[in-house]
């Protein structure tokens, strides 16, 4: 239906063209879908000079329209109110995505009685213009009963403007809700596997201790392959446990860190025992070089440890049957250095300086023999630099390996406590 009004002043137009402007810079400035409806609304009574409006949403999974906002003066009721798409006259208005005058509401096949029963006036007239955004049908703008006459094409211009706008502004505030949604499962999802890692890792440690505790206590007496099997599958079950513990850790920041104060030259040598069964499996000899003093530090113990467990297994991993592993702890002015000394196969100078990436393995990966999964080195290094910390590594192809890392030393001297030397 066509309806022609008079041509607008340029001072009209003019304020018109700036008011839209200012609506446009304020739908873009929110992401609150409610801030956007309420706003939508009052802009389309003020520019059509309606004296109600209200918005109506496309529901993709039913089909239907509902009322997802209406002007102040309608009953509670409205919000939420469904409409058919195919017997409405918004539905029609949608489907077609063209805009439509009714200039009698009443008289219009499509009109819903209900609707008009939630409104605490009447509605006379209407002009309602789909709202399209990116290929999308969102919904319907409607503007309800011209002050002071009928609908024009000027008004029909001027929402469809209107409409555009809110169109892109709620399609753009519903991605960004299903975006939120998205991080807030994959934060919870994250949280789990975190508790999985950290249950599972806890309660493969103490079984797995008492398998090689056993299986080396056996190898000291009895000689037979399917020994050396059980315990290979052992360490293979050892070596993913690891890989575990590291997984704990990835990209934990400083935030999942709790610092405290304790001697690291102690942790070295509850470490070592710790491990000390694997070396003995494999005949190598451990020595340990610690200092009469405590060398106090303030750090995450936990992480610490993680850090000194994955150098002793490397040592341990990479070093043959006989040879020699050194571990020891030095103060250097304010730092204490750690540093674990091993003869096995080294590290070619071309890679040293990429064994602290995630997921690197010096070794080819479909010739690789030892197990791993490139993580142990890499989480090392960042939960040190987390904590004002550093590692590198000295190495020669063939001639052994030092990694050596250094935490601060804590600005207050601690009680004498001696740590004796192997």
């Amino acid at each position: 239906m066509e309806l022609h009004g008079s041509t607008p002043a340029n001072g009209d137009v003019a304020a018109k063209l700036t008011r839209m402007l200012e609506i446009s810079v304020e739908l873009n400035s929110m992401a609150e879908l409610d801030t956007l409806l309420t706003v939508i609304m009052d802009a389309a009574t003020e520019l059509t000079g309606a004296e109600a409006a209200s918005v109506l949403l496309l529901d993709p999974r039913t089909r239907e329209l509902y009322f997802a906002a209406a002007s102040r003066g309608s009953q509670p009721g409205l919000v939420g109110m469904r409409v058919p798409l195919d017997s409405s006259i918004a539905g029609g208005i949608l489907r077609t995505e063209q805009p439509s005058i009714v200039s009698d509401v009443s008289q219009h096949p499509r009109h819903h009685e209900q609707i008009g029963k939630a409104v605490d006036h009447e509605t006379r007239s209407l002009l309602g213009v789909p709202m399209l955004a990116e290929g999308h049908r969102v919904g319907v703008l409607e503007a309800i009963n011209k002050r002071g006459g009928e609908f024009t094409q000027e008004d029909i211009g001027t929402l469809t403007s209107l409409a555009s706008l809110a169109a892109v502004a709620i399609h753009r505030a519903g991605l960004i809700a299903q975006l939120k949604d998205a991080n807030e499962q994959l934060a919870e999802l994250d949280r789990l596997k975190s508790n999985f890692i950290a249950i599972a890792s806890h309660e493969l440690r103490t079984p797995l201790a008492i398998i090689l505790g056993y299986a080396n206590l056996l190898k000291r007496d009895v000689k037979g392959e399917e020994l050396d099997q059980v315990f290979e599958a052992a360490m293979r079950l050892r070596t993913l446990m690891e890989g575990m513990f590291n997984l704990q850790y990835i990209d934990a920041g400083k935030s999942q860190l709790t610092l405290s104060r304790f001697c690291l030259a102690r942790l070295v040598r509850e470490v070592t025992e710790d491990q000390r069964k694997l070396t003995e499996a494999k005949e190598q000899t451990v020595r340990v070089r610690l200092p009469k003093e405590r060398c106090e530090v303030t750090a995450d113990r936990e992480s610490v440890r993680l850090v000194l467990v994955n150098l002793i297994s490397n040592a341990f991993k990479f070093t043959p049957g006989g040879g020699n592993i050194e571990i020891s702890a030095t103060k250097r002015r304010d730092e204490v250095w750690i540093s674990v000394r091993d003869n096995g196969i080294g590290i070619p100078q071309a890679l040293q300086a990429r064994v602290f990436n995630r997921f690197y393995q010096v070794e080819p990966p479909m010739t690789r023999y030892h197990g791993g999964l490139g993580l142990g080195l890499a989480i090392s290094s960042e939960l040190l630099e987390l904590q004002n910390g550093r590692i590198w590594v000295e190495s020669e192809a063939g001639q052994g390996s030092e990694f050596t890392f250094a935490l601060p030393l804590s600005e207050e001297a601690g009680p004498t406590d001696p740590v004796s030397e192997d």
